[in-house]
């Protein structure tokens, strides 16, 4: 297999760009994910990828909890503030505000259109991402009209 046809290839999977967020009593994470699918609905779930040498994904491995919030197409500037060290401070995550969850306590970015809380049931630890699979058990809108961000119109990869 020729490795920068596997890469290309690879890319033009259709993702959206989200915030992962989790919270494990005063010890806060969020990242900017792009790995994130419905599986089911019937219960509802969804299967985030989180990378290993991620914070979030050691507070999601030690509570089984977290939250997903989905950026708007003219968010981009907010997205950028989330691929780097999680900072809490003023009541702010990353320097924007939010909101604890109200079914798991993972923050919840007020300035973004839609979110979701969730608990996991299943997880795949292999390679260097790790697969939870959740319950989405609370969910929200703030701007129905609001179209989600998609990684390929940011100009960024994430993926090969």
């Amino acid at each position: 297999m020729d490795p920068q046809d596997k890469k290309v290839a690879l890319r033009a999977i259709t993702y959206g760009l989200y915030v992962l967020t989790a919270r494990d009593g005063d010890q806060y994470a969020a990242a900017g994910v792009n790995w994130v699918t419905q599986t089911s609905f019937e219960p509802p779930l969804i299967a985030v990828g989180v990378k290993t040498d991620n914070d979030s994904h050691a507070l999601i491995t030690s509570t089984g909890k977290f939250a997903v919030n989905v950026l708007g197409e003219d968010q981009l500037d907010i997205a950028k503030a989330f691929f780097r060290t999680t900072k809490v401070e003023d009541g702010k995550l990353n320097g924007y505000a939010f909101e604890d969850g109200p079914e798991t306590g993972s923050p919840l970015l007020v300035d973004l259109p839609y979110w979701w809380e969730a608990t996991v049931t299943d997880t795949v630890a292999k390679g260097d991402h790790t697969l939870f699979v959740a319950e989405v058990v609370g969910a929200g809108v703030r701007d129905a009209e609001a179209k989600p961000l998609n990684l390929r119109a940011t100009g960024m990869n994430y993926g090969g």
